[in-house]
């Protein structure tokens, strides 16, 4: 297999126009992906970005053939305002008016997390052809995790499942996540990285050789855009 291209990194002067311009990007994803299959299947994401990215996708994308995952999910009810899919209904699946049932959220109030993993992988097995993602939006984490995918935890090991649940000490909690084969063969991945916080993790996880959660899509996956704010991206060696 061919080695991955290297990751296209895109800055931008500003958060708004950071967000308009991956907005542009995913609709032309979304239109290609129907045209090829008749479906566009993307997994979103929760954060800051997102949240100011989901209104400008109102518009512009044929919701009623999309099929949307969630990359991960923290351990609260779907109405929980830590909930990424709350956040999501909130700014674009109910003002899109998405079909309830092209919409995959997490059962996250399911006594049994690993059970609910289980189910989530089916049902993306169910609903989505290899590959089984046209575009997985993702962010960093200032300790480079992605999704829930965080530094020395259990996820990053698993090689065999699409979905699992993950004990994350640092925070004291347990998660739900995509694992690296759906980031890995998805269409397109497209990162969006804002603000200082971010500066060290985005510099690190760019550079070849990097250990980091994100590292491993950045550097291992077909099509990789990332998408930063100056803030963000002051660190990065235009060499790299």
């Amino acid at each position: 297999m061919a080695p991955a291209p290297p990751p296209d990194l895109v800055v931008a002067e500003s958060v708004d126009a950071l967000v308009d311009d991956v907005a542009a990007q995913i609709r032309r994803v979304a239109a290609a992906a129907v045209a090829a299959h008749g479906r566009f299947r993307v997994a979103l994401a929760g954060g800051s970005t997102p949240r100011a990215l989901y209104p400008r996708l109102i518009q512009g994308v044929d919701w009623t053939r999309a099929d949307v995952f969630f990359g991960d999910e923290r351990a609260v009810p779907p109405d929980d305002p830590q909930s990424n899919y709350r956040m999501a209904r909130e700014t674009l699946l109910a003002p899109a008016q998405v079909p309830a049932e092209n919409v995959f959220r997490w059962q996250t109030e399911a006594a049994d997390l690993d059970a609910a993993a289980r189910a989530y992988e089916e049902a993306l097995r169910r609903r989505a052809p290899r590959p089984l993602l046209d575009l997985a939006l993702l962010g960093l984490g200032p300790d480079g995790h992605t999704a829930s995918l965080f530094p020395g935890t259990a996820a990053l090991t698993v090689e065999d499942r699409l979905a699992v649940a993950v004990d994350v000490p640092a925070l004291k909690t347990r998660r739900l996540t995509l694992t690296y084969p759906v980031f890995l063969e998805a269409g397109a991945v497209f990162f969006l990285v804002t603000g200082p916080d971010k500066r060290a993790a985005l510099a690190d996880a760019v550079r070849p050789g990097s250990t980091l959660p994100a590292a491993r899509i950045i550097h291992g996956s077909r099509v990789v855009r990332i998408f930063s704010d100056r803030a963000a991206a002051q660190d990065i060696n235009p060499a790299t």
